[in-house]
This record gives structure tokens, C-alpha cells and sequence, in this order.
């Protein structure tokens, strides 16, 4: 009975919090999180509230409509954090709003200030606060009589921190696990090493080096590579997937092992570790940052199936079971066990994989794209990723599961930082409205954080296949400007897009075979991509993705939409033509109504893809935009008192 008693207080709908605090929402080290919950109690006496940090630090709470409280807060470094929630019945402040009333109302409050003394008398400065001085004043006027002064703002302010707290009641461990900004904010370029050197030739680690400044001169920070181990001949494929190899076919690098090696090893025809570990070096110098594809894949030919053969799954026979999703199989693959008979988890096997991103991680890769997630248990990933960032709490793993939208947010949860997505599949203003509003609204956005790719070497999108050069730009553009994250597949700067008949992959896919490019082919859209990743970096408001609002375009091939970050008054609306073939001419809205302006106001314009700057008069406009010439627009407001 005395511990229901003493929560005398309500302390409940708490938000972020997942799962009941079964998993932790996600933070950024320096970026504010809002925390908010429900709290209340009986009665009519002044409630308070506060947010707890770890280290016993409070930050205030605010009351707000329908006793929802919220507070922001920050945290300094990645890694595992908590919060607690504490309400109190706060007497002070009761008292004061109450003897304000009966002074008002011309009573007698001598009552009350002897109340005052009591409190006054029983509050004791902290050490070291420099709050002594204060308190004394207040219990000199209190003795004075003098009850003005205890109503002042002074003293309120001084009694919200030292003043008697009644009926404490706290709502303890909501978990937050704080990343690094890249795990939010990041733009990746995939590139296959082994394309990477001269005509007809397989390009080493070395080659790579060369490109980097390719790479970094439009925009990225990402730098990532798909598996880079050696590939197994057993069952290799052939050109377009071919199930028969010719001779000098270089196979999928996702038939990973060897004689030469497995998940560690480096193919030799791209260089030794060492040439990697100059590749790192290299890449960091210039701002770059590798990242990884761990592939949990098999060829027939891995060293481990010889060193450990109860890793791998088998047929009733005792043959090894190849990959397969049905009708598709995967003849150059063979599946690893995760779990025994018995049911318990193949411990050893867990502990290679472990030690897997460990060494690489030792090896300058904290950045990591895992294949097919969703193929393995949540469990081996929720164990794998705490054991990783318990050496490596800065550690990025992007989900590659292409799959159902729970299972998806599933692995989220688990601790994956960043998301792939539907976006390659949602192509209409309405798809892509209700998608996004999705996103950033409902709960997902606490856990999951979404990673735009526009393609991928499995994926070459059918919107693409048929849009040609605008199609290109748009979904560039709209990928890099509607999530925080995004990422392009090489190639596509080129609007490469010829499919496999009838199929939503590449002709002549370079995963099967090098691929050499010129990279200043006429149509290509370097220049677009320089300009949103320019765009990206020169304003805060591109990072956080929460900050999205959708607005009406009077055309329904138009999507409209704003990126507002109110803190640093830093404002840009995009318009953008989803139809790759046909113009539009169409009246809009300029949203003079989120600063509190009315339809008739004006508002400073920056057309941001040319730099001229001019005057929006009133809420109504029109705009035109082509493919060819102009199928995107992106302006920066400058609002009465923004930034200039």
C-alpha cells in the first residue's frame, strides 16, 4: 500500500518510448530531443515536472495543452543513455499562486506568510550554486512580511530549484541510444573497386584512391564499396547472371570465400590490407568515409565449411543447403546455421561474426551497409550490434531489407541506425506524401531512420527505366532533400537505365562483371548533384528530416514540400515535377502563414539553384516547370527578423 500511495501522481503516455523501453529510441549527440508524457494529479495544486539526466542534472518541464509536459534535452557523446521523468506536488508554488489571488482580492494573507517562513526555513542552498546569498533574502522578506518580494520572478525562479517538492513521483529508464550526426545526416556513392581501374582491367585498391577526389568533388561523405573478399568458383556466375561462367568471368563478389580466404580477407587481385588500409587513410584525408557491405554469404568454396562445417546448414542428406527464395535460387551461396537443434543459438558462429565487424572496424570501417538483414534472426542482430558498439559506440549499420514494413522496422529497433526504403518504389505526389508523412510523424520516427537510396546494382527502378534524363534529376533531388540520409548507386550520374528484359535489374549488371565508364558523358547529371549536396551542407535545415512539411501544389504531377528548421531560422520550400515527360504550369501557395504572417504579407526570396533574390508578394503564385529545362525549383525564404 505505501508504494501505491506514495505515486500520488500520473506520469504516463511517455514519448519516445518504444516497446514500453523494451528498445531505445534513437538521438543524436548535440541535436535536441523532444521529451514529452502525460502528467497529472488530484486535486488543483501546482504540479511541476523535470527530465533527469544520468548524472542527477534536471531540465524543467512545460505544461501544454491537456497536461501534456515536454522539455527538450541534449546529449554530448554516442553511446547508451537514459532519462528518468519526476513530478512533484510543488508547494511553493501553490502557495504562491494562491496568495496572489487572495492579495488581489484585498484578504489577509498573514496566514500565508508564516507558511512562507516555514518553507523558507526548511530550503537549503547547494554547495557551490552561489544560490546562499538568495536564499537568505527571500527568508529575511519572509520575516519582513514583505510578501511582494516572495512573489517576484526572482523568487519563483530561486524556489523552482530549492523549494519543498510533495508527492515526488518518477517514471524511470527510458532508454535513448545516441548516435554520431553522420547516422542521421549522410549521403552515400556505391562503387565497385574492381571497376575502378583502366579499360578491361580489374582495379585494385590503389585504383580507388584515384576516384576520391571524383567522389568528393560531388558531395558525398560515404564512400561505400559492396563485399571486396575473395569469390568462390564453385558455381560462379556468369555475365547477367548467367548460371554457366566463362572463362575470365569474375563472378559475384557476393559468393564470398576462397582458398585465399573469407570475410577478412581482401581479393587479391584488389590488393593486400594494407593497400586498404592506405585506401582508408587516403579517404579520411579528404573527408570521405568507407563503408563496408557485410554480406553474410557463403560460396561453396569458404574456408569454413572445410574449418567448420556445423556452421552451415544441410540438406537431410548431410549435402550443404544452397540459397534460395523461391523460385529464385542462388546456386553460388550456401546458408549459414544461426541456431541448433536444440534451438539454442550457434554460439561460435555468433562470436565469428562478431569478431567480423570488430576486425574490420580495426581497420578504420565504422560505417557498415549488412546485407538481407531480414534474413537472419533479430536476435543475432540485436546481440552482434550491442557487442560492436561496446568497443565501437560510433559504429553506422544501414539495413539492406527490402522487405515487409514491420519486419523492416523490427530491425530498427534492434539498433540498426539507418534504413533502406521504399522510396525507389513510391512515384507519385500522393505515394510520396502518405510515405513521408509516415516517416516523420508516427511513432518509426523515434527508431528508424530511412537512408534514400535512388538505386542499387539489384535494383534499377522502373520509373527509371522509362524517364530518361529529367526522371533522373528529380528522384536525385528528391531523395537528397526529403530524408537526411541518401545514397546512388554509380552509374547513375550517367542516367544509366538499360533493364534486363522485363525485369527491375541492370543489362550487363556489374556484379557480375567490371564496368568502365566515361564519366563526362553527354547527359549526365554531375552538376545537379553537386548543387543538392552543396544545398545540403550550407543549411541546417536539410539535416533533420523530422522538420519535413508537405504543402499543395494545384497540380497533382507536382509535389511541394518545405524543410524549416526553426532554430537557426534557416527556411527552404522545393517544388518539384514528378512527370518526366510533360510540363506543368500551376498555381501554389507560399506558406506565409508558418511565421505568423498574414496572405497579403511579402517575403524574401532566394532562388537557390541561381543565387538571384527577390520579393514573393501575398500568399498566390504561379510557376512553371519542364523536364528538360527546369524540373525542379528550390527557393530560401528570409522571413521578417530571419537570418539574411
Amino acid at each position: 500500500m505505501q508504494d501505491l500511495a506514495a505515486k500520488r501522481l500520473v506520469i504516463e503516455a511517455v514519448s519516445p518510448e518504444i516497446d514500453g523501453g523494451r528498445f531505445a529510441a534513437k538521438a543524436v549527440a548535440g541535436w535536441l530531443v523532444e521529451v514529452s508524457a502525460d502528467i497529472f494529479g488530484d486535486g488543483h495544486e501546482v504540479i511541476a515536472a523535470a527530465l533527469v539526466k544520468a548524472d542527477g542534472s534536471e531540465m524543467p518541464m512545460l505544461k501544454g495543452v491537456n497536461d501534456r509536459w515536454s522539455a527538450e534535452v541534449t546529449f554530448a557523446e554516442p553511446g547508451p543513455a537514459q532519462l528518468s521523468l519526476v513530478a512533484w506536488r510543488d508547494l511553493w508554488g501553490t502557495w504562491a499562486r494562491d496568495t496572489r489571488k487572495k492579495l488581489d482580492a484585498g484578504q489577509d494573507v498573514s496566514v500565508e506568510m508564516e507558511e512562507a517562513r516555514q518553507m523558507l526555513a526548511a530550503c537549503k542552498a547547494p554547495r557551490g550554486q552561489g544560490l546562499g546569498p538568495a536564499l537568505k533574502a527571500l527568508q529575511k522578506a519572509a520575516k519582513a512580511g514583505d510578501a511582494e518580494t516572495l512573489l517576484g520572478a526572482d523568487a519563483n525562479a530561486l524556489m523552482a530549484r530549492l523549494g519543498p517538492r510533495a508527492n515526488v513521483t518518477r517514471y524511470d529508464d527510458l532508454p535513448f541510444w545516441v548516435d554520431r550526426e553522420r547516422a542521421a545526416f549522410s549521403a552515400w556513392y556505391e562503387l565497385f573497386p574492381r571497376s575502378a581501374g583502366p579499360e578491361g582491367q580489374h582495379g585494385t585498391f590503389r585504383d580507388v584512391i584515384g576516384r576520391l577526389d571524383y567522389v568528393r568533388d560531388l558531395g558525398f561523405d560515404v564512400l561505400y564499396f559492396p563485399p571486396i573478399h575473395p569469390i568462390g568458383t564453385t558455381n560462379r556466375k556468369g555475365k547477367n547472371n548467367s548460371l554457366k561462367a566463362e572463362p575470365g568471368d569474375i563472378g559475384s563478389p557476393y559468393a564470398i570465400g576462397s582458398p585465399e580466404g573469407g570475410m577478412d580477407a581482401v581479393h587479391p587481385e584488389l590488393g593486400t590490407l594494407e593497400d586498404f588500409d592506405a585506401l582508408v587513410a587516403a579517404a579520411a584525408e579528404k573527408g570521405l568515409e568507407i563503408a563496408l557491405d557485410i554480406a553474410l554469404n557463403a560460396s561453396p568454396d569458404h574456408p569454413w565449411i572445410e574449418e567448420h562445417p556445423d556452421w552451415f546448414e544441410r540438406r537431410p542428406d548431410g549435402s550443404i543447403k544452397f540459397a534460395e527464395n523461391p523460385p529464385k535460387k542462388y546456386e553460388d551461396i550456401v546458408n549459414f546455421r544461426y541456431y541448433l537443434d536444440d534451438g539454442r543459438p550457434n554460439t561460435p558462429f555468433w562470436h565469428a561474426i562478431r569478431d567480423l565487424f570488430l576486425f574490420w572496424a580495426g581497420h578504420g570501417v565504422l560505417s557498415f551497409r549488412v546485407d538481407n538483414p531480414h534474413t537472419k534472426p533479430f536476435p543475432f542482430w540485436e546481440w552482434i550490434i550491442g557487442e560492436v558498439r561496446r568497443e565501437y559506440p560510433d559504429a553506422i549499420f544501414l539495413s539492406e531489407a527490402f522487405t515487409r514494413p514491420k519486419v523492416m522496422k523490427r530491425l530498427a529497433k534492434v539498433g540498426f541506425n539507418q534504413s533502406y526504403t521504399y522510396y525507389t518504389w513510391r512515384n507519385n505526389a500522393h505515394e510520396l506524401t502518405e510515405y513521408l508523412t509516415e516517416l516523420t510523424t508516427e511513432e518509426c520516427r523515434h527508431y528508424m531512420r530511412p537512408n534514400f537510396f535512388t538505386n542499387t546494382p539489384d535494383i534499377n527502378p522502373v520509373f527509371l527505366q522509362y524517364s530518361g534524363r529529367a526522371g533522373f534529376r528529380t528522384r536525385l533531388l528528391m531523395a537528397a532533400s526529403l530524408a537526411g540520409n541518401y545514397g546512388m548507386y554509380s552509374g547513375f550520374e550517367l542516367c544509366e537505365s538499360a533493364p534486363l528484359p522485363g525485369k527491375e535489374e541492370y543489362l550487363d549488371s556489374e556484379k557480375y562483371q567490371l564496368r568502365h565508364r566515361d564519366w563526362d558523358a553527354e547527359g549526365h547529371i554531375k552538376d545537379d548533384i553537386r548543387l543538392i549536396n552543396r544545398i545540403r551542407r550550407e543549411n541546417p535545415a536539410m539535416k533533420d528530416f523530422l522538420n519535413l512539411r508537405f504543402f499543395k501544389a494545384h497540380d497533382e504531377r507536382v509535389l511541394y514540400y518545405g524543410r524549416f528548421d526553426e532554430a537557426h531560422r534557416n527556411y527552404l520550400l522545393f517544388h518539384v515535377l514528378i512527370d518526366p515527360h510533360n510540363g506543368a504550369e500551376f498555381g501554389f501557395e507560399l506558406p506565409l502563414w508558418e511565421f505568423g504572417l498574414p496572405d497579403a504579407a511579402s517575403i524574401e526570396v532566394e532562388d537557390a539553384i541561381h543565387g538571384n533574390r527577390f520579393t514573393w508578394h501575398g500568399k498566390d503564385h504561379r510557376l512553371a516547370l519542364d523536364p528538360v529545362n527546369r524540373p525542379y525549383a528550390i527557393w530560401k525564404l528570409f522571413p521578417p527578423g530571419g537570418v539574411a
